[in-house]
């Protein structure tokens, strides 16, 4: 079993702000780099199989992780390995093809799951729509950014 999900900050938390300040913007100029490192800020928890790959615990900038999966869900998509970077941390969460299964191993933790290729592609991509959608509908002008476009679902 797979479980992947993410939540925007709550108003009160200081992280709410990398959500507020994306409002005083222009979304179709937000520069990559930016959107990378400092707007939305979100709690992410990728769980496999009960192994915690992605902790809840911290903050994560959305973009970039969803950039990072867009990339993974290519190379998975197309037989080959792949790997999860995040731009503020150094681990890398890496997805190794083994037959109709993907092994997950991390740079800093030493566990090792595996997952149904499938399931976890279908997982990947859901969560790039949810992404999407989340942002867009918060700031719909970001619907002709080009890194947003980058892993929209159409």
């Amino acid at each position: 079993m797979i479980y992947f999900s993410f939540e925007p900050p709550g108003s009160g938390s200081s992280w709410r702000d990398t959500w507020d300040k994306a409002c005083k913007v222009s979304p179709a100029a937000i520069s990559e780099i930016d959107l990378c490192y400092k707007y939305f800020g979100v709690h992410v928890e990728l769980v496999v199989d009960g192994v915690e790959v992605i902790s809840g615990q911290g903050y994560l900038t959305l973009v970039d992780l969803a950039l990072s999966l867009r990339h993974a869900l290519n190379r998975l998509s197309s037989g080959e390995d792949s790997a999860i970077g995040f731009t503020e941390n150094d681990e890398v969460i890496r997805l190794r093809r083994e037959e109709n299964r993907v092994v997950i191993t991390s740079s800093k933790h030493d566990w090792r799951v595996s997952a149904d290729h499938e399931e976890l592609v279908g997982v990947f991509a859901e969560f790039l729509r949810e992404a999407h959608s989340c942002l867009i509908e918060f700031i719909p002008g970001l619907a002709v950014n080009p890194v947003i476009r980058g892993f929209s679902p159409e």
